[in-house]
């Protein structure tokens, strides 16, 4: 990178500041706190004890940096002088190339011979093995002088030992003494010293936290420069799209208005974020760089509070442009779009009534007049927008032939599924169709029949099919999906052979987006959870990782002439943005300002000409020129828009398609765009009578069905794939029969089931633990954020019973102070958190933690009551003992349990038996045991009086399943507490609490998606269980049978249905048939059969 040999030269400077500051001229150190005089002539202003914390890390970093750029001589001299780190492993090479002095040398900046005994220890270890090396070469004169130089320290507290030695000189070979007959060879003598000493070292209290090196994200120091650098850029009073940054020494800022036509002629590389032509392609590790130096929290509008309108003049500069408010009058837009250039399409020309809502759609790259539509059941059409015509259409089904994979038949008749991307390829000879569930499609398109032929039917991936795009590296044309196993698959497009298996994201991968640099293809990914990667068509990872802003979903699109990239997302919070990347430096060069400040949907953008960004926000249309923040203009279509219209340009920018309400597409035109569909128009009759026999033969001779896709990573050869096949038929119902699988009844409809989503106007995000009040008239759930959310039933006329119920709407409660139950969160932001908490007996309390202290709250006034046990460890798994509510146990995750009077504040007993962090605890008064489980699905059952261990068992697996570090095995006791449910992500199993024998299981090799959570119903006849794919089964408990099956559709709105689904279910304490589901986005669902069934299943 170009900022390297200065960063070096800093650094070098940096640490001859260290050696002075260390050590005084004549070489000896001095007394006083190193570093302080440092950070006080750089105006921190810190004490100074902060202020040697901080330049500790900061040595940690250079560290870092000095092993990425291979300067390790460099890194052990700064080892050395800070004392700071002791590099383990690099002492323990230089013991087993026998470089006795610099092992020494190395060693004695970290403790002396004589400083304890464990550094006595190894000083003569050293010596010695270097002794007995001299006499094994029969250099009698070197060990003789080692013996009365080096060895002779230690004589005078073991004198024995040194006369032994002595005596090894007048022997032929040492190994004739009996104390070293097993010395062996030197190779594994020194390998044996290693395995010794690593011993002593751990244990010597002067290392005590230097063999350790901190964990913290890979290139730390060059994110932190670059977040310095953004941060500068975003306060020039002329921000640049291509910055020139060819310093560190000063702060960067961009020239005025004079020299910017200057700088933008000029041709500047910054640090390519994609490998140039030049690059090490074989380069396998990541190199992270940060985008979130732009806090896209305060970028977003929000509402004028103290902290955003402070951070609104950080980011406003008199010259820069203003940051906008969202309140923007109807009067403001009216006028703006008055004053919108004519060549932006602002007027409707036509409508396209659908029959269904859609869901994805995608202008031909070269007839500016068809129109491809994917809708929610799964249909895809081809429209020629000039005529308001529907060319094509082609309900999903699927048909039994020996190529499909079984695993696509029952999905025909799942009204659930929708498409979720729909795409042509760039030249407009196919297009690719990514549904909500496992599978994507590639239609080839005849252009003279207006008519589609599925090519290739490819079961993709486990759950949702998030996106689907095309790539054409090395002249191969490949399809490329991603979905909800965290997984991008690169398709061959002809043959559907998979070539490339891209894995490394953590979540689910919402979005991709390839393309090409100085003739190198790559691909950025982005996850649910905000992390952006960026891939080469190779096996060797991610080249690049960023941090989105706000670390959120999102959506990235190159300009029209591939030269600009922009991203729109939405935040945690909520709250969505649009913003332009300098690919280059991985950093927000331009937020675009005026989006609505709240969001449960995506905002879908577009480019076009470019000249203009156009996104579908607060039922309009909202413009930007791409050169500024600021909104131009917003158009309403004529009414009659979705909260977020999906938006999508032709290629040439001329025709504007827009979703509206009523299954309908607007199509907007400027004047080239409406000549154009006029001139299209006057020529379709011809056409349309060719159409209409094309369907009539279609409806005679259905289409052949697609090849099977292979799963291999090399080309098929032709002849493998054949040309038809032949005796296709649809798949009947009754033929669907002849899978063995358990009857399920399908709810698809909110008529089916009643369900009520409970209001809240605290915004949270995602909703990780969920109970009902041992009362039944109330709902406790706790948030990702750390925000717990009471919802409490009144007791009225028209409630008698003042019981939960989807009837009426409970209350969200909160003091009329408008105080929240909020826990403390990590600092480190990228620590993963496992909230936790548990209701007291009587309702009144409750026991909660979000990655840092365990707080004790009053439920009636909302009062933190007190704090106890500050990590680390962190807890993860908190249960009250039901005999005593002042006792609860403690999960760790270190693995450890402990047993605590939270009354006193007195830890009873710590148990340990586990080797991963514990995920599920639970009390059987009935047993008198506790169980306990961890993320290795482990299960323990201790005695709850001696707190013994009792016996273990761990989880059958299935084959083909592993368990991942943040899987979680969580344990529910039934009502008579004697057996209990292990829920993990692959299966549902019950087992005795006495014997630990499991006596069913029920495992999800047949189902499309693993299990988020799952519950028992408070008579233990049923199991509430979630899927990650928004499915809800319900489980005969008898036999662990699917009995019923809820869509997300009966409880979901169809706009939410694709991106939210259940993360946790809880059941009602005396209503067996009513549970409630803890959201992906912060909501909750109780959730009640019909009232002409009362229950779910028959008795």
């Amino acid at each position: 990178m170009f900022y390297i040999p200065l960063l070096l030269l800093l650094l070098c400077t940096f640490v001859s500041f260290l050696c002075s500051s260390k050590f005084n001229h004549q070489g000896e150190k001095k007394e006083s706190p190193p570093f302080n005089h440092i950070f006080s002539s750089l105006n921190w202003g810190y004490k100074d004890n902060l202020a040697m914390s901080l330049s500790k890390d900061l040595i940690f970093l250079i560290l870092q940096f000095c092993e990425e750029e291979n300067l390790k001589r460099t890194a052990h001299m700064l080892e050395q002088e800070t004392g700071f780190f002791f590099d383990m492993k690099y002492f323990e090479d230089m013991i087993l190339d026998g470089k006795w002095e610099d092992a020494e040398n190395y060693l004695s900046a970290f403790t002396g011979v004589e400083d304890n005994t464990y550094s006595t220890k190894t000083y003569f270890e050293i010596r010695k093995q270097k002794f007995l090396e001299a006499l094994d070469k029969h250099d009698h004169k070197a060990a003789l002088d080692m013996l009365l130089k080096d060895l002779k320290v230690f004589a005078q507290p073991n004198k024995e030992l040194y006369k032994e030695m002595t005596q090894l000189l007048t022997l032929d070979d040492f190994r004739e003494h009996h104390s070293l007959a097993t010395y062996g060879d030197t190779e594994s003598a020194r390998k044996r010293i290693v395995s010794e000493l690593r011993g002593v070292l751990d244990a010597n209290p002067l290392l005590q936290g230097r063999t350790k090196f901190p964990q913290y994200s890979k290139s730390r120091l060059r994110r932190l420069i670059n977040q310095s650098l953004n941060w500068q850029h975003i306060h020039c009073s002329n921000p640049h799209p291509q910055p020139l940054i060819d310093t560190l020494f000063t702060d960067h800022r961009c020239p005025g208005p004079d020299d910017a036509q200057n700088q933008s002629n000029e041709e500047i590389s910054l640090s390519p974020m994609y490998m140039s032509a030049t690059a090490n392609l074989s380069l396998a590790t990541e190199s992270i760089i940060s985008a979130g130096t732009i806090n896209l929290e305060n970028l977003s509008n929000q509402e004028d509070s103290k902290d955003c309108h402070d951070a609104s003049k950080i980011i406003s500069t008199k010259n820069h442009d203003e940051v906008m408010s969202n309140s923007i009058s109807r009067n403001d837009y009216q006028n703006a779009a008055k004053e919108l250039p004519v060549d932006f399409p602002k007027s409707v020309r036509r409508i396209l009534d659908m029959g269904s809502q859609p869901t994805s759609m995608d202008f031909h790259p070269f007839q500016d007049t068809l129109l491809l539509v994917g809708t929610n059941v799964a249909d895809i059409e081809i429209w020629d927008v000039s005529g308001a015509e529907q060319l094509f259409k082609r309900q999903f089904v699927v048909r039994e032939v020996n190529s499909v994979l079984e695993v696509f038949l029952d999905m025909e008749n799942n009204p659930s599924i929708s498409v979720n991307r729909i795409l042509w390829n760039p030249d407009g000879t196919s297009f690719g169709v990514a549904y909500s569930e496992r599978m994507i499609r590639l239609y080839s398109y005849h252009k003279n029949g207006n008519y589609a032929e599925n090519q290739l039917e490819i079961d993709a991936h486990v759950g949702s099919v998030n996106d689907i795009a095309f790539s054409k590296p090395y002249d191969r044309l490949v399809a490329i999906s991603c979905g909800d196993d965290k997984l991008i698959q690169v398709w061959d497009a002809v043959t559907g052979a998979k070539h490339y298996t891209f894995e490394g994201h953590g979540s689910p991968v919402y979005s991709i987006c390839p393309h090409m640099r100085e003739n190198i293809p790559f691909l950025m990914s982005i996850s649910t959870s905000g992390e952006i990667k960026a891939w080469l068509f190779d096996k060797l990872g991610s080249r690049v990782t960023y941090a989105a802003p706000g670390l959120c979903s999102m959506k990235m699109a190159y300009s029209t002439d591939g030269k600009r990239l922009f991203s729109c997302g939405v935040n945690r919070n909520g709250e969505p943005y649009i913003v332009e990347w300098n690919e280059a430096e991985g950093v927000i060069v331009r937020n675009y300002l005026g989006l609505c400040k709240f969001h449960l949907d995506m905002v879908t953008f577009a480019t076009c000409s470019n000249k203009f960004l156009v996104a579908g926000d607060d039922h309009k249309i909202k413009i930007w020129d791409v050169n500024k923040s600021e909104i131009l203009a917003s158009i309403e279509a004529d009414g009659g828009l979705p909260e977020s219209p999906y938006v999508c340009f032709n290629k040439k920018g001329t025709l504007l398609a827009v979703f509206s309400d009523k299954y309908q597409i607007k199509i907007l035109a400027n004047d080239h765009g409406f000549k154009l569909l006029e001139d299209s128009a006057a020529g379709s009759d011809y056409s349309t009578r060719c159409i209409a026999e094309t369907f009539g033969k279609l409806s005679v001779n259905p289409n052949p069905v697609p090849l099977k896709a292979r799963d291999m990573e090399g080309p098929v050869q032709a002849e493998e794939v054949p040309a038809m096949l032949e005796n296709v038929k649809p798949k009947g119902l009754a033929e669907s029969n002849k899978l063995e699988m358990p009857v399920v009844s399908k709810i698809v409809g909110i008529s089916c089931c009643q369900s009520m989503l409970l209001t809240s106007e605290v915004k949270t995000n995602m909703i990780r633990r969920l109970v009902y009040t041992h009362a039944g008239n109330g709902i406790l759930a706790l948030a990702q954020d750390g925000i717990h959310l009471l919802w409490r039933w009144s007791k009225n006329d028209s409630n008698t019973s003042g019981k939960a119920t989807t009837k009426f709407s409970p209350r969200l409660w909160q003091p009329k102070k408008g105080l929240l139950m909020s826990n403390d969160l990590p600092e480190n932001s990228v620590d993963v958190v496992i909230p936790c908490f548990s209701l007291s007996k009587n309702d009144s309390y409750v026991v909660s933690a979000s990655g840092r202290v365990i707080t004790l709250y009053n439920m009636l006034v909302f009062k933190k009551i007190r704090n106890v046990m500050a990590p680390p460890p962190a807890a993860t798994s908190i249960v009250f003992y039901p005999p005593d509510n002042n006792i609860i146990g403690i999960g760790m995750d270190d693995s450890t349990i402990l047993i605590y009077n939270i009354r006193v504040d007195k830890v009873i007993s710590k148990l340990e038996g586990h080797r991963t962090r514990i995920s599920g605890l639970a009390f059987s008064t009935t047993l008198n045991v506790l169980v306990s489980s961890g993320v290795d699905t482990q299960i323990i059952v201790w005695d709850s009086v001696s707190w013994e261990k009792k016996r273990s068992t761990m989880l059958q697996i299935s084959i083909g399943w592993s368990a991942s570090d943040l899987s979680e095995t969580t344990i529910e006791l039934d009502k008579n507490q004697k057996q209990f449910l292990a829920v993990h992500q692959t299966q549902l199993a019950i087992y005795d609490g006495a014997t630990l024998r499991c006596v069913k299981q029920w495992p999800i090799a047949a189902f499309c998606a693993r299990i988020s959570h799952a519950t028992y119903s408070c008579d233990s006849q049923l199991v509430y269980a979630v899927m990650r794919d928004g499915i809800v089964l319900i489980v005969g408990a008898s036999d662990l049978t699917p009995r019923f099956e809820i869509d997300p559709s009966a409880y979901l709105m169809p706009r939410h249905s694709c991106y939210v689904y259940p993360v946790v279910v809880a059941s009602h304490p005396q209503n067996p048939n009513q549970f409630a589901l803890g959201l992906s986005n912060g909501g909750v669902v109780v959730m009640e059969p019909g009232e002409s069934q009362g229950k779910w299943t028959e008795d």
